[in-house]
């Protein structure tokens, strides 16, 4: 017997900048919110966000999410899967405290990267981190490391 009263719960869905923590040697995270449209979270819903590239700035002492690929669905008719991609800037939603750290931070040499878009229950919510940019010799031990774990765990695996 299923029971109507309760409503069913969307599993959550998590759209990642996998780039990020290759690119960037990460520090803590905070956990804000978006400013957007219906579209815009029609899609962020579906997984039609891509973060690779984007960023996050501080201008008029609020932050903006830049770059980041929205694939809007178009409500033209005769034409029903119609996707158009929006990159504008999009507004978060943070404390003034945590803002005025990590505009503290910023000015430090350390940028503000997008890491998930989270989609769970009501809200559509961004993890950002700051982090340091990483040389190319620091991504080259990066690999090295992630090759050297993966081989380790074969041989661990057939081993036994």
């Amino acid at each position: 017997m299923v029971d109507m009263a309760t409503p069913k719960k969307s599993p959550t869905k998590a759209i990642l900048n996998r780039r990020a923590r290759f690119d960037y040697a990460l520090d803590d995270e905070i956990i804000v919110g978006l400013s957007l449209t219906g579209l815009e979270v029609r899609a962020a819903r579906d997984g039609h966000v891509q973060l690779r590239g984007s960023f996050v700035t501080i201008k008029d002492d609020e932050l903006w999410l830049n770059n980041a690929s929205f694939s809007l669905r178009l409500n033209e008719r005769g034409n029903p899967g119609a996707r158009s991609i929006d990159t504008s800037p999009r507004k978060l939603l943070a404390h003034r405290k945590q803002i005025d750290q990590l505009s503290a931070q910023k000015k430090n040499g350390q940028s503000i990267v997008p890491l998930r878009l989270l989609t769970n229950g009501r809200f559509v919510k961004l993890v950002i981190a700051l982090g340091t940019g990483k040389k190319r010799y620091d991504k080259r031990e990066t690999i090295k490391r992630r090759d050297h774990e993966r081989d380790t765990k074969r041989l661990l695996k057939y081993s036994r």
